[in-house]
């Protein structure tokens, strides 16, 4: 384990092939913390514990831990109050998987930015879901969702379970949105690889509906109140070719998987929201659209981001852009 001095500006090659999760103090980053460890663990890499610090001193600062500190501090004390809990942190993180590999690295900056830089050349990149409000659970923070707009690569977003622990009473079920796009495919290799190395299950979700996607909005049933007649068990069966066909080719290296397969006529964000209660992990593909795609999250994404009940991975579309 390393005991980071604060440098003032990250390098990729810092994360190059290892687990980076961000941390700041929060519980909710802590959660990410502790399942980045168990990730890093089943993946056989190195964890990277990154914190940011934002200047300048001193300034107020808003401690969200047990130890009380003095509201205005200046910048020496900030310094040695980051090492100390990234050490604390990094002695946790060990313990959690036994033999793991943790760095810790502290750097001046906005955390996105560092983020996103030391984050460019990792395996994956984790945050906690950081909304700064009471609305924390239902809402993420602005650097989660500066970053999962922005960051080329895979991402996950640890959700707060609203219990105040980052206990593991998951089912094991890794859910995985199926729509028979680029991304989509993307994102069923994740979940597939992620369900291997875990131990886990496999569940395929298809909403038949085609029209335009609104966060959560409820209904978007085919052909409801539109006066269309549509064959409802010929768009199932269609569904159902599709989830299968699309985890043929993933599930070719891990043939003692299962998949079971989701069709579902509500709209995806709700019918993805709806499956993965109680899952371990919801992964879903980025569809960013038009020339800016990559400054742009699609809008299942970015309802998961919000919504989801579970760690959520966002995995982009276009392996070009790591």
């Amino acid at each position: 384990m390393t005991s980071p001095d604060v440098l003032r500006s990250p390098e990729s090659a810092v994360g190059r092939g290892a687990v980076v999760v961000g941390f700041d103090g929060s519980g909710r980053s802590r959660q990410a913390a502790r399942w980045a460890a168990r990730e890093a663990a089943s993946r056989g890499l190195r964890l990277l514990v990154v914190n940011v610090i934002r200047g300048p001193f001193p300034e107020v600062v808003v401690t969200p831990v047990s130890m009380p500190m003095p509201q205005l501090v200046g910048e020496k004390a900030v310094r040695a109050y980051t090492r100390d809990h990234l050490a604390e942190l990094a002695a946790e993180c060990a313990e959690i998987a036994p033999g793991l590999e943790v760095d810790t690295r502290a750097f001046d900056g906005h955390p996105a930015a560092v983020l996103a830089e030391t984050g460019r050349e990792a395996a994956l990149l984790v945050v906690g879901s950081s909304g700064a409000t009471g609305l924390a659970r239902v809402f993420a923070g602005s650097v989660t969702v500066d970053l999962a707009h922005h960051f080329t690569g895979p991402l996950v977003v640890v959700r707060d379970s609203g219990e105040g622990t980052d206990d593991r009473t998951d089912d094991g079920r890794v859910v995985v949105g199926v729509d028979g796009s680029e991304p989509g495919d993307r994102a069923i290799a994740f979940a597939v690889d992620h369900a291997a190395r875990h131990g886990g299950s496999l569940v395929g979700v298809h909403a038949t509906t085609g029209l335009p996607v609104d966060a959560l909005t409820p209904g978007g049933a085919w052909g409801q109140g539109m006066g269309l007649e549509l064959d409802v068990e010929q768009l199932e069966g269609a569904a159902e070719t599709l989830i299968a066909r699309s985890f043929e080719a993933p599930l070719a290296r891990h043939p003692e998987l299962r998949v079971e397969r989701v069709v579902s006529p509500a709209r995806p964000a709700q019918a993805l929201v709806e499956a993965a209660e109680g899952a371990a992990l919801l992964v879903v593909g980025s569809h960013g659209r038009g020339a800016v795609r990559r400054a742009l999250l699609g809008s299942v994404s970015h309802a998961m981001l919000h919504h989801a009940p579970c760690p959520v991975a966002v995995v982009r579309g276009d392996g070009s852009e790591r």
